[in-house]
């Protein structure tokens, strides 16, 4: 409010007015001491004639009251309305007028109040939807945006005055926003929402929210949460249905509504037919309403929030585990066994059958160069058969004749084909240094997955410590290798392992019990040091005498994960199983295989980021592409094809990010709703394709848009509060609109009016003189 003030317009008159005022005063003392009326009544008396005399006295002075008041015209105030559908949503009863029909009688026909508002200020109109428009009046609303940008709209508002003088925005809307934008609230001015008036409750199902969630645990390897509210219709039943992207019904739940407050939840597992991106809706409507769909129209406000859809990324798929064991052994045997009913995964196996011999032996002259192992053989290839000196392996699983054909990769265009690798029961020179420091960085830079399997020749009895193998181990191997025991160790998960999904294989935790209750002792651990920091053991084993040992131990190695399953003879628990039938441990195989996979990056990645703050957000697609040796990839000629939801295509091209190498950005913005794919193929600067890459969003602004059916009273109230403004009642319109004179605008005026002009002064003045007559004529005293 602006600040009053009391000053005197001629001070000169202060001594003759106190001179004046003081002889009256004493003549006035005088006069009445001689008086024998009550002596209350003639106190009175006195103080009122001496009140009046003052208050005449005071006019020689020129008393002013001074103040300031915005100045007519020099400031801007912004009357700001929503026209999004949430509007057209009416009270508790269906007949009765909705919130449009409220906005139509307060904006529409030149009311009072903006007459009266364009008399102090220079009124400017907008409107907001979808975006912020200027409108030279508010005649013919068309309520019939899809999105509420509330806060872009504020934010664009206070952009355009930016640097000017502006009052206040009279905010016209129920508060339903639909963007998220992190607004600057001190570059705002007064904001003064109108809030709507009371309905009641209206009657409504909607999907508020519909996530996705995809772990390594094969029992449940994707699922959906809705969580549905429901008003007005409380003891009804509530039914809602998954179905695919062809509109296929997958599954369907019931829950009844016990409070129109509290959530219903709903919870669907689902597999995906394919690899890729895939998309699911999910439909809530009432039991009675979809047994009579086509019978009876539905009682709900609108049908348009009962359903969202959802994107489902599978992956790129299939993902290549390269498998290198010291000597053929039970593991590899389970492994592949478990590995061949994944789809998603192949296993590449490079399985050691004899070692290399002395390089300096005295052998006769007519002895076979290479190795006696292929001695027998009709047609002996001399030049690669390996000789004395050089291992003999065998590969399992290779996509042709040349892969790993000299062995373990020496290259990291070679290596970093895999997405993981696992080493088992193999010594650590077996590796070349420089291959050794190729696996460390193929998990560290190029971000793949490795795990070290327990065996004679692994951890501490392979010398792995000090090297770079060592290195990337989730343990310390400054403990001795001890000899293989005859010890029962017992399998436990620890607290960090019943969290990792991937480490379970039964639904519930009774079950998981009696699944380590029921599995075969093993006999061989690896002895190792404690666990380095930011490792976790999420297994351990107990001993007979109730020791715990760690049994699997992960941790997270620079882009990538690593990992030791320190037990030697884990074939154990698929030899031993009770029931041939029961899959258990090729479950377990499986998740921890897509563990070591998941997260790991390939040559092309894309990402699609929606603009910050829109309502119906452009799409920011960037594409992040490296060389065969994942060094990021310049020069490169990058499209993106989007598919629409009617299966429209268009290719656009991405252009190079100057703030980060490799990465490629174009924008889309799309224009209906529905689903969206993106593919981005990535050619290499010789014209070769380096990789294409698949992504999904989904587009739903009436879902966005009718998620919430009440007005926002506690956004409107924060949006008041946090610009210094207030809450405007939707009854007290006029009343606010003629006090906003009296308060604080940029450009203000100084203003002063003599306080004699005031009918006040001259009442109280009045009425003094006449309350001193009339107690006198009273008690007899004239």
């Amino acid at each position: 409010m602006t600040e009053t003030g009391f000053v005197f317009g001629s001070p000169e008159w202060l001594i003759p007015a106190a001179v004046a005022v003081g002889l009256a005063a004493l003549f006035v003392i005088w006069s009445y001491s001689r008086s024998r009326g009550p002596r209350a009544v003639v106190f009175a008396c006195a103080v009122l004639k001496i009140v009046a005399v003052t208050a005449l006295g005071l006019c020689l002075l020129e008393p002013l009251l001074t103040g300031s008041r915005p100045q007519p015209g020099a400031n801007v105030f912004v009357v700001l309305a929503d026209t999004s559908r949430s509007l057209q949503i009416r009270g508790g009863d269906s007949g009765g007028p909705s919130r449009a029909d409220w906005a139509r009688s307060l904006l529409e026909n030149n009311p009072a109040w903006r007459t009266r508002l364009g008399q102090d200020f220079d009124v400017r109109n907008f409107v907001f939807d979808t975006h912020l428009r200027g409108v030279d009046g508010f005649d013919g609303l068309t309520f019939d945006g899809n999105a509420t940008s509330l806060h872009t709209a504020l934010a664009a508002v206070a952009k355009r005055y930016q640097g000017r003088p502006v009052a206040g925005v009279l905010l016209v809307s129920d508060g339903n926003a639909t963007d998220a934008a992190a607004l600057d609230w001190s570059s705002l001015p007064p904001v003064y929402p109108v809030l709507p008036p009371a309905g009641g409750v209206p009657r409504d199902i909607a999907v508020s929210r519909l996530t996705v969630n995809q772990t390594n645990f094969e029992a449940a390897p994707v699922t959906l949460q809705a969580e549905a509210m429901a008003l007005g219709v409380k003891g009804e039943a509530v039914v809602a249905i998954l179905s695919n992207e062809a509109g296929r019904e997958i599954d369907r739940q019931e829950a009844t509504v016990a409070d129109d407050r509290e959530p219903l939840n709903f919870r669907f597992q689902v597999r995906p037919e394919k690899a890729g991106v895939g998309f699911y809706r999910v439909q809530v409507r009432l039991k009675s309403e979809v047994a009579n769909a086509a019978d009876a129209p539905s009682i709900e406000q609108t049908l348009a929030n009962n359903g969202r859809l959802v994107a489902v990324d599978r992956g790129r798929g299939p993902h290549r585990v390269l498998y290198v064991c010291g000597r053929p052994n039970w593991e590899f045997k389970y492994l592949r066994r478990a590995m061949e009913d994944d789809a998603e995964v192949q296993l590449v196996g490079l399985v050691r059958v004899a070692r290399r011999e002395p390089k300096f032996d005295f052998r006769s002259a007519r002895t076979r160069p290479d190795n006696p192992l292929f001695k027998g053989f009709d047609n002996p290839d001399a030049e690669t058969a390996e000789r004395h000196d050089q291992p003999v392996m065998i590969r399992l699983g290779t996509q042709d004749a040349v892969e790993l054909r000299t062995g373990f990769p020496q290259a990291a265009a070679d290596l970093y084909r895999y997405d993981a690798v696992i080493l088992d029961d193999i010594e650590a020179e077996f590796f070349t240094p420089d291959q050794q420091a190729l696996l460390r960085n193929f998990v560290s830079r190029r971000g793949g997955g490795f795990l070290m399997l327990g065996g004679p020749d692994s951890f501490s009895a392979g010398k792995y410590d000090r090297t770079p193998v060592g290195e990337l181990l989730p343990v310390y191997l400054d403990r001795p290798a001890a000899a293989a025991g005859a010890e029962d160790f017992r399998l436990v998960l620890t607290r960090e392992g019943w969290l990792q999904p991937w480490v379970r294989t039964r639904k519930t935790e009774d079950d998981e019990n009696r699944r380590l209750a029921a599995m075969a002792p093993f006999h061989t651990l690896n002895r190792v040091g404690r666990a380095k920091p930011g490792a976790t053991v999420l297994a351990q084993v107990r001993d007979p005498a109730g020791t715990e040992l760690p049994a699997l131990v992960a941790q997270p190695f620079g882009k990538g994960r690593s990992a030791a399953l320190l037990i030697g003879d884990l074939w154990r628990w698929g030899l031993r199983r009770d029931d041939p039938k029961q899959d258990d441990f090729d479950r377990s195989w499986r998740q921890t295989v897509r563990w070591l996979v998941a997260d790991v990056p390939g040559r092309v990645e894309v990402r699609a980021t929606p603009t910050a703050g829109a309502a119906l957000p452009a799409m920011e697609l960037a594409v992040q592409s490296t060389d065969a040796e994942y060094v990021p990839l310049d020069n490169a000629a990058v499209s993106v094809q989007i598919t629409r939801p009617n299966g429209e295509t268009l290719t656009l091209p991405a252009e190079a990010d100057r703030r980060e190498a490799g990465q490629y950005l174009a924008t889309f913005v799309p224009r209906e709703p529905g689903a969206y794919r993106a593919t981005a193929t990535v050619t290499a600067p010789d014209g070769s394709t380096v990789g294409k890459r698949e992504v999904g969003w989904c587009v739903q602004p009436e879902a966005d848009e009718f998620a919430r059916l009440e007005p926002n009273r506690e956004l409107l109230e924060q949006i008041a509060t946090r610009t210094q403004g207030e809450v405007v009642p939707a009854d007290g319109l006029e009343r606010f609109v003629a006090n906003l004179p009296s308060r604080k605008a940029p450009n203000m005026e100084a203003w002063a009016t003599p306080l004699w002009h005031r009918g006040w002064y001259f009442a109280v003045t009045l009425l003094c003189l006449a309350a001193e007559w009339g107690l006198r004529r009273r008690f007899g005293m004239a």
